[in-house]
Formats: structure tokens, C-alpha cells, sequence
């Protein structure tokens, strides 16, 4: 993976860096020209008056106070810098550690220089040489690590992901301790450089999913990277399927669980979530406190996740289907409670239903737009305000109410935020096949929708393992925990070099 791609040309011809000419600090100074934030001193080595430098700095990336002790503080200290009589001395003398700083970077390309000073370097510039040190002083004015605050822990780590890609590393090796957690690093983006970061574990990650990768990110070409879905259409194998193709985590405990399964994640400066890859349909019905429960009680929770995705699948659309074309279908009792229900309601169950799910989905993201404690009062008194008034007023009948308010709640149950938005649209392409065919509208999207999933790859992977891939057991691995002990190799989907787990 090419580490250098912040050199990578923009607009300007093949070969040339977006600021040519050699390191200097009137180039910076025109660069950096309408920068309020641009920091720039000369510095008198050693106050003897024989030879000057010049500190440069963009104030908030770095600490102040840091540039004063461990680089204005040297660079005037007698002592330290005795002797030096011209540039070159005193360059060599700063990278035999005058200077006390934990990085230093020897530049001669403006191009480099301009992209550490943008990510938190105070460069020392020697006009004379063309050349520049550059010293690593980040601040360290960023959010704390905190609880998650989107996929909650019960029994498992309590911390989450921040918007620092170094802190966002540490946490990983922190739970992976062991050289064998590589980590590649790159930039992405023609004018905001953001740096990406490719993690892997080698001898238990395939080498051709992280060299395809690898391939995916030299190959972006934009402007800029300032969200995970700029990112994510970009590299997945069908950016135009609504269903999710990578995994979305703020956990680094589950991070580093997928790193060690075989898999490759991907952190993004700036981004507070890990990206893992490649996925199964499968993946996403998995939460990361299965791990931490009994393999029995993990077992019947998954059942239940996939009964509660049936459900917000096909439960309005089987509703509609058997009350406009298949009454027959339907026990008299309940059929004769229905009728009565519906009797005085003006409008079709067709559009009963439909408004019903449309209201339903504007409380949804009324609730989620707006500050936590209104959101939940709308997202709750609304929803009972509006179905009781809605009821009351013979607008809609109940049973209608309660397929949806059941649809609903089913989806929520669903591990997956991204999941959830694609069963949303899956359910409202199979109701709209119900209201215009009956069942058999609803078999022929449902064959639909199963040919799309199967269909779809992630990086070499079907999307719909273990059941597509012709092995034995598929439904066995998909729905049962296997208790830990007998669990002792890795998923083969993943051609994982190092398929034991344990012995």
C-alpha cells in the first residue's frame, strides 16, 4: 500500500506535488496566507545572532506550550547548540535530539511539509537548505473516550471509538497485543488528506482481501473524506444495493473481535466508527454480547432476531394481501372482527396500512432528529396520541394499527441501524406487491429480493453465507452459538491462513 499518497498529484500535471519548489518558509507563508491560524517566528539559534530559523506552527493543532519547551526552549539554550556555525550543523545537531521531541521528520518537499504541519507538526525551516524539521507536538485538546452510546454494553468493554485516528489504534492494540496487528497507513482526499488506517492481524487476515483493499483506497480520486459514506460507496462490491456491505462498529472490543476472527477493519480520522470487512447477511444479525452470554441463551436470541425480521418483513404485506384477496384465508370469528372494526373506517386497508407506516416512520425520524429527551416524548406521546385519535375518529381501524405498531417494534429489535433502513425499504417494495397482487405479488418480490441478496459479494465473500456457499449445516452455523470450547475454527468462508482458534 503506497503510505506517501498525500503527495499524490491534484489538478496539476502527472508527477509534479501540489506545492512544488523545496521547503522554505516564504513558500509557506504564501500558502498558508489567509490562514488566521498560521504561526510563524523567526528564531535566533542560540541568541548569539550568527544564525536564524524559523518556527512554523498552526495554532490549535499543536500544544503551545509544548512548541515552547521542546522547541523554542532548545532552540535559544546556548548550551545546547554550542559551536554550530552554520545551517547544516545545526539541522544534524536537531535530529541528534536537540530538540526534545518523541517524532521527527526530515523534509525537503514542500508538499510533505505543508501536510505535517496540517496534521499537527511545528517545523523548524533552515531557508538557506531548503530543507525543514518537522516535530510532532499534536494537541491534545480531543473528545475523551466515553461509553458507547449507539450499541450499548451489558457485560462486555465500556469504552467507544473517538474522532482521533491514534487514540482509535491504541484502543485496538490494546486488546491486540502482539506485533502480528499490522496497521497501513494512507491519505485520502486531494484537499483534506485525511489518513486511513488498514488493520489487520497477518496469518489470520487473507492477504487478497487486504491487498484488494489496499487497491480500493489508492484507487479514490475526490476531493474529499468527511463521512463513512463517502467512503463506504466507493469501495463496496454493489454501492447501489440498499443493504448494508460493511460493518459499522464504535466498539473496539468488537473491532478487535472481527480483526481476530479473520477479517480486516478500516479506522478513518475524524470518524468516531471502525469499518470491517468483508460481511455476511449473517453478520448483521449478530450482536457482540452473544459472546459474553450463555451459548443456549445466545442461540434462542438470534431466533428471535430472525422471527422479528420475518415479521417486519411480511407482516403488513401478508395483512394486506389476505384481507383484499384471500378472506378466505382468514378464521370466521376474526374475519367477522375485522369487518366490524373496518365497518364506519372510509378508506381501503390498502391505504390504511400505507399511511400507517408512513406515520410511523415520520415519528421515527422525528424522534431521532431532534434532542434526545423530545425526541423520545414525540416518538412516544405521539405515536399513542396519533393511533388513539386515528382510531377514534374511524380513520383507520385498529387492526391495521397493530400490524404496523408489531412491524415496527420488530424492526427495532434489529442489531443493525444500516439493516434496519434496508428492511424498511424491502418492506415497503413488498407491500406495494401485496396491494397489487395478492400472495402471489408477494412470492414474486420475495424471489426478487432473495436473487438480489444472493447476487451480492463482499470482496470475494457471497453475501448470503453459510446458506448459499453448498456446504453442510449452513442453517446449523447460522442460527445455533456453538459453545466456545468446541468452537476451534475460524469461519473457512474467510480463507483465513491460520484457520485454528484454539486447540
Amino acid at each position: 500500500m503506497n503510505k506517501n499518497r498525500d503527495s499524490k498529484p491534484g489538478p496539476h500535471p502527472a508527477g509534479k506535488p501540489e506545492f512544488p519548489g523545496p521547503a522554505g518558509a516564504k513558500a509557506l507563508k504564501e500558502i498558508f496566507s489567509a490562514c488566521g491560524d498560521y504561526e510563524c517566528r523567526p528564531i535566533d539559534v542560540g541568541l548569539e545572532g550568527k544564525l536564524f530559523v524559523t518556527v512554523c506552527w498552526l495554532d490549535g493543532l499543536v500544544s503551545a506550550g509544548d512548541v515552547a519547551d521542546n522547541v523554542l526552549r532548545p532552540l535559544t539554550q546556548g548550551w545546547r547548540l554550542e559551536g554550530i556555525q552554520s545551517e547544516a550543523e545545526c539541522l544534524e545537531r536537531l535530529l541528534q535530539g536537540a530538540v526534545t521531541s518523541c517524532s521527527v521528520k526530515r523534509r525537503s518537499c514542500l508538499d510533505e511539509l505543508v501536510s505535517d504541519l496540517t496534521h499537527g507538526c511545528c517545523a523548524v525551516v533552515f531557508e538557506g537548505l531548503g530543507e525543514a524539521l518537522s516535530f510532532e507536538l499534536r494537541s491534545q485538546q480531543t473528545r475523551a473516550v466515553s461509553e458507547p452510546t449507539l450499541e450499548k454494553s451489558l457485560k462486555g468493554a465500556k469504552d467507544s471509538f473517538v474522532e482521533t485516528l491514534r487514540v482509535n489504534t491504541a484502543l485496538v492494540r490494546r486488546r491486540i497485543c502482539s506485533p502480528r496487528l499490522k496497521l497501513a497507513e494512507s491519505s485520502v482526499g486531494r484537499k483534506t488528506k485525511t489518513r486511513v488506517a488498514i488493520l489487520f492481524v497477518e496469518g489470520v487476515a487473507a492477504p487478497d482481501t487486504v491487498r484488494e483493499l489496499a487497491r480500493r483506497l489508492d484507487r479514490l480520486d475526490l476531493d474529499a473524506l468527511l463521512a463513512t459514506g463517502a467512503l463506504e460507496e466507493y469501495i463496496v462490491d454493489a454501492p447501489l444495493s440498499p443493504f448494508p456491505q460493511l460493518i459499522h462498529t464504535e466498539r473496539p472490543d468488537r473491532f478487535a473481535m472481527y480483526l481476530m476472527d479473520g477479517r480486516v477493519g478500516l479506522l478513518v480520522d475524524g470518524l468516531p466508527v471502525g469499518l470491517v470487512l468483508p460481511v455476511t447477511f449473517a453478520e448483521f444479525m449478530k450482536v457482540t454480547g452473544d459472546s459474553n452470554t450463555h451459548f443456549m441463551v445466545a442461540t434462542v436470541l438470534t431466533l428471535l432476531r430472525y422471527l422479528a425480521l420475518l415479521l417486519s418483513l411480511f407482516l403488513p404485506a401478508l395483512y394486506v394481501a389476505v384481507a383484499m384477496y384471500h378472506q378466505e384465508m382468514i378464521p370466521t370469528r376474526l374475519l367477522l372482527s375485522i369487518i366490524q372494526a373496518k365497518h364506519d373506517v372510509p378508506f381501503s386497508t390498502a391505504v390504511e396500512v400505507l399511511s400507517m407506516i408512513i406515520a410511523f416512520s415520520l415519528l421515527q425520524e422525528a424522534g431521532l432528529r431532534l434532542p434526545n429527551p423530545i425526541g423520545d416524548t414525540v416518538s412516544i406521546i405521539g405515536a399513542l396520541i396519533v393511533g388513539q385519535s386515528a382510531v377514534e375518529a374511524r380513520v383507520v381501524s385498529p387492526i391495521a394499527i397493530i400490524v404496523v405498531a408489531v412491524a415496527g417494534i420488530a424492526c427495532y429489535t434489529l442489531p443493525s441501524q444500516d439493516l434496519g433502513s434496508a428492511v424498511r425499504l424491502a418492506r415497503f417494495a413488498l407491500l406495494l406487491s401485496a396491494i397489487l397482487g395478492g400472495l402471489f405479488g408477494i412470492g414474486v418480490m420475495s424471489c426478487l429480493l432473495l436473487l438480489h441478496l444472493a447476487d451480492l459479494d463482499s470482496f470475494g465473500v457471497n453475501y448470503t453465507e453459510p446458506l448459499s456457499g453448498g456446504r453442510p449445516h449452513g442453517l446449523f452455523r447460522l442460527l445455533i452459538r456453538v459453545p466456545k470450547p468446541l468452537d476451534k475454527f475460524r469461519d473457512p468462508l474467510l480463507r483465513t491462513p491460520d484457520r485454528r482458534r484454539q486447540k
